[in-house]
């Protein structure tokens, strides 16, 4: 006796990151449920999506604040290295004079 196992292979799309983008626009106008459902996907689908884009939106804004940092900490490191050349200057002119 042999039985015909027929499986049930799930394809899976996936979508651009405009299709994403124009998918949670639509969400945020219609809702959820309709936006999904016009759209044909799960409406975890969509919050998972949203979940991305709003990680993806934290990352963006923690590189700007540190690029700010990074721009501070070497106009600063600048002028300290400034700083110490003419102390070093300042050192060797007071130490010829003693002599």
């Amino acid at each position: 006796m042999s039985q015909a196992k027929s499986k049930s292979s799930r394809s899976y799309t996936r979508h651009s990151a405009d299709y994403k983008k124009e998918a949670l626009r639509l969400a945020e106008v219609h809702g959820v449920s309709k936006a999904a459902s016009d759209l044909k996907l799960s409406e975890s689908q969509i919050y998972a999506w949203r979940v991305q884009a709003e990680q993806a939106k934290s990352i963006s804004e923690r590189e700007q604040e540190l690029s700010l940092e990074n721009v501070k900490l070497k106009r600063l490191l600048a002028e300290r290295s400034e700083e110490v050349d003419i102390l070093k200057k300042a050192a060797a002119y007071f130490a010829r004079s003693l002599k």
